[in-house]
């Protein structure tokens, strides 16, 4: 069975930086494409940033400039740099990816259990 484990969520002054670690284990599988999502209390679940095999990125707007995805696929491991952090980027970071797996011939998404970041003074 496909697990994502997240690491590196934690407190940070304003300004301040953090590095998301996601690994992707367990059955044999090819990734497509992998990334970060977050949740912000009451609100909806929104993509952050995301990383295909290709090395092709799609990064928000609102954080442009100031994160940066990258992945290192033969460890099958995502990356999430974030520099000036605001307090409006406290959120639960959601690891994703999009993975064909080899046993059923199908593609499926998979998600981390989350890792929380507070952006706080």
């Amino acid at each position: 069975q496909v697990q994502l484990v997240e690491s590196g969520g934690g407190l940070v002054q304003p300004g301040g930086s953090l590095r998301l670690s996601c690994a992707a284990s367990g059955g044999i599988f090819r990734i497509n494409a992998m990334g970060w999502y977050r949740q912000a209390p009451g609100k909806q679940r929104d993509v952050v940033a995301v990383i295909t095999t290709g090395g092709g990125t799609n990064i928000a707007d609102s954080v442009k400039g100031r994160f940066t995805i990258s992945r290192d696929y033969n460890k099958n491991m995502v990356y999430l740099e974030m520099n000036t952090l605001k307090p409006e980027d406290t959120a639960v970071y959601y690891c994703n990816a999009d993975l064909y797996i080899l046993a059923t011939r199908h593609h499926s998404v998979y998600w981390g259990q989350g890792t929380q970041v507070t952006v706080s003074s």
